[in-house]
């Protein structure tokens, strides 16, 4: 879909959306509207109950006084919640609502009392409308015509002059979500971890400096931990890197880690076959930090940032670690994995201290999948973080209420660390079944040594169910834009 930015002024055809405020307080374009059809849409608003509150909606078909095919009323509610996040649902409920229609325009006001307003507020709408634009659609061959949304150009329409401008940097933003979505979305007889590092390595394009490293190179480097998770496949682990240096030279990076488990069987503690086929997307968090460094590369992000992930399949066979085999992690740590199913901290163990010995990074953030008992806490509402370092935790929190994917401190300490101790190793890979997100922070923290340190579980956050503003059904990319705030605010801004 074609984004384009205009001059406020009512359209002459196609499809208009209008915002409306709490109380049902008409913007200037709403009134336009109102004016043009001889009160139309004030009746119908009565007729309706609409009163304006976020995500109402109302639709005028053909509206007498306009050569419009419809007017559509989105609630706007109050103009001091008006934030980046809220303009990004009001263009994604736009763009749902047009996605019938060839040819659409939304409208944006300036509004008394907005925290964002001008050419960032028409640049946020854009940014929306894009984002719910979105299909995974690739392997269906016999949808109907009819079936697909049919908008290919939306206009933005304000008295902003510089949004077109803004929306460059957001646009960036949006490739690397859709990068996102799309590794997330494929299936893993597609997507293994081979094929997930060559996917990488197009990023090359964007101006990513990319190396990869294969079973033998990480053995050498002691990488038991993370190697053990793929010997039962048939399918290579990989370990992957991707720098950006758009910072001051020899700054140190700040470095983003991720979970890649391109398919994850249980292992030998193999799941129950109901609800399997979602462990296709038990590497999002590694989709995430690809996604994310596709972006900053895009935006040409003012901050030197290293992204690494652990690309592994793990699968159940004749050479598969079992339950009650000791590893030994490249930071010299012992693990008895007591579960084959907790891999995905086996696998992070060895990035986290690759990431520290190579790069020596200011701060370090992982995101993984990590554990069902996170959407237990939270569903989906919140991801779950860790950290060692409160000034860390605050900028990301902050980070994740500005780009509207929220995050929720969780502790830890040496009452959760006691639960993964272990009678004949350093460790073992789970604790008991209480506190489950916490014991599993806990073991990943044992590989983090004085730098400040963050761990995000997005178990409950990577998949949606139903369809939501920005977000259609299917993988979220949730992630990406908390991070790429979190840059901004933290690294370019700050």
């Amino acid at each position: 879909m074609k984004i384009s930015f205009a001059k406020s002024a009512l359209p002459t055809s196609g499809a208009y959306v209008v915002g409306v405020l709490a109380d049902k307080t008409l913007t200037p374009s709403a009134q336009a509207v109102d004016e043009a059809t001889g009160g139309a849409l004030t009746r119908a608003m009565g007729a309706a109950r609409f009163e304006g509150k976020a995500e109402q909606s109302l639709t005028l078909l053909a509206p007498t006084g306009t050569d419009l095919d419809k007017v559509i009323a989105l609630g706007l509610g109050e103009p001091g919640k008006l934030d980046a996040a809220a303009w990004q649902a009001f263009g994604g409920s736009a763009c749902a609502a047009l996605s019938g229609d060839k040819d659409g325009s939304i409208a944006v006001d300036a509004i008394e009392g907005c925290p964002l307003a001008g050419d960032d507020a028409a640049a946020n709408v854009g940014f929306g409308a894009l984002l719910r634009s979105y299909r995974f659609d690739k392997y269906r061959t016999t949808e109907k015509k009819d079936d697909k949304p049919r908008l290919s150009k939306l206009h933005v329409l304000s008295d902003a002059s510089g949004a077109k401008k803004a929306f460059g940097a957001l646009e960036a933003v949006a490739e690397g979500i859709f990068l996102t979505r799309n590794l997330v979305s494929e299936p893993a007889n597609i997507l293994g971890p081979e094929e997930f590092a060559k996917e990488c390595r197009k990023l090359e394009k964007v101006g990513l400096k990319i190396t990869v490293l294969g079973e033998k190179e990480m053995t050498k480097l002691g990488m038991g931990s993370l190697v053990s998770v793929g010997n039962g496949s048939a399918r290579e682990s990989q370990l992957v890197v991707m720098e950006w240096n758009g910072g001051k030279e020899g700054d140190a990076p700040v470095a983003f880690v991720g979970k890649g488990v391109c398919f994850d069987s249980g292992g030998i503690s193999i799941k129950p076959a109901a609800g399997m086929e979602d462990m296709k997307w038990d590497m999002a968090g590694a989709g995430v930090v690809t996604g994310l460094m596709k972006a900053l590369a895009g935006r040409e992000a003012k901050v030197n940032a290293v992204g690494l992930i652990g690309l592994v399949e793990n699968m159940p066979s004749g050479t598969a670690t079992r339950p009650g085999d000791v590893v030994t992690s490249m930071s010299g740590q012992t693990i008895e994995v007591i579960n084959t199913d907790a891999e995905g901290r086996l696998v992070l163990a060895d990035v986290l201290t690759y990431a520290q010995k190579e790069y020596k990074p200011r701060e370090i953030i992982d995101l993984a999948t990590l554990t069902g008992a996170i959407i237990i806490a939270l569903g989906s509402e919140h991801a779950g973080l860790f950290s060692n370092n409160d000034d860390l935790s605050q900028a990301i929190t902050e980070a994740g209420t500005l780009s509207g994917e929220k995050v929720w401190r969780l502790p830890l300490g040496d009452a959760y660390d006691k639960q993964i101790k272990s009678d004949i190793a350093d460790m073992k890979n789970v604790g008991g079944r209480e506190a489950g997100s916490i014991t599993a922070a806990q073991f990943l923290q044992r590989f983090i040594k004085d730098t400040p340190w963050a761990h995000i579980d997005i178990a409950g956050v990577t998949w949606s169910k139903k369809d939501t503003a920005t977000v259609p059904k299917g993988g979220t990319a949730f992630g990406v834009r908390l991070l790429n705030a979190f840059v901004e605010t933290r690294y370019e801004k700050g």
